[in-house]
């Protein structure tokens, strides 16, 4: 397939090693400016995968990323932030890499070039069509994403994707496609600059909407967070006594004794 990756491209600036450092920072700071403008252009997009997400994990599915390098560790990324932030259980939201959890600090030479490796370590979860698979990949080609989202698609697994190319095979691939496409790089082919940038907004917004549909936010407060260190029991705290008009000593007390931002107050409104 031809297609113009716009992720490859020559950068808008050369001779970057002639810069000064003040140079160089401004520059790459007006190129991630425009990346917020390139996101809202796929919020119907966004909203499309999102709308086939909440019934699944309302109906006890999962949502897992899928991705190679920079894409693969944003989505591990994200995925481990669900837990602590929403109080979900840690196989609600499951972050996979090619080249597994060694990936994740150090590259796996060739891993995302495998063709049949995906979908076996999306096997080792026993991935069903309860279920939401999400590929990332800036480029939009890689072999480990691609054939992760044609085998679920086999399976009526529904299907998403992040990519910066329109018309990629991951693009053609999903059945709820988000392309942003943010422009060549600061550095020419360097995608965890822009294309990163973009791709972990993307799944902030994925996630967190998925999560507030699912009631894990009340008002605007993290209610079912994990206490899982003081200055998230300090804010816990704090939210409490804003919610309920109570002194700190108080809240504290409550929020311990109940474990949650969530428990303390629907136990007081009893």
């Amino acid at each position: 397939m031809n297609f113009i990756k716009t992720t490859e491209q020559s950068s808008n600036f050369n001779d970057l090693e002639k810069m000064s450092v003040h140079e160089l920072l401004t520059n790459m700071n007006h190129e991630d400016q425009t990346v917020a403008i390139a996101v809202q252009k796929t919020i119907p997009a966004i909203e499309k995968l999102v709308n086939q997400i909440v019934p699944k994990l309302k109906e006890g599915g999962r949502l897992f990323y899928i991705g190679a390098g920079t894409s693969g560790r944003l989505g591990i990324l994200d995925a481990s932030e669900c837990p602590p932030t929403f109080g979900v259980a840690h196989d609600v939201v499951i972050g996979l890499i090619a080249g597994g959890d060694t990936a994740i600090r150090k590259a796996v030479e060739n891993a995302e070039d495998s063709t049949t490796q995906s979908w076996k370590d999306l096997e080792a979860h026993k991935i069903s069509d309860k279920d939401v698979l999400v590929g990332i990949a800036a480029s939009g080609t890689t072999p480990y994403v691609v054939t992760a989202l044609q085998e679920a698609n086999k399976r009526n697994i529904v299907t998403g994707a992040i990519t910066m190319n329109h018309g990629s095979p991951l693009a053609l691939t999903a059945v709820c496609p988000i392309v942003c496409v943010v422009g060549p790089e600061f550095v020419t082919g360097s995608s965890r600059m822009k294309a990163g940038t973009a791709q972990k907004m993307i799944l902030n917004m994925i996630s967190t909407a998925t999560m507030i549909k699912l009631g894990k936010v009340k008002g605007n407060k993290m209610v079912d967070m994990q206490l899982s260190n003081e200055k998230l029991v300090n804010r816990g705290t704090q939210m409490i006594m804003e919610a309920l008009r109570i002194d700190e000593n108080a809240a504290s007390t409550l929020l311990l004794e109940h474990g949650s931002v969530r428990n303390v107050i629907n136990n007081y409104n009893k």
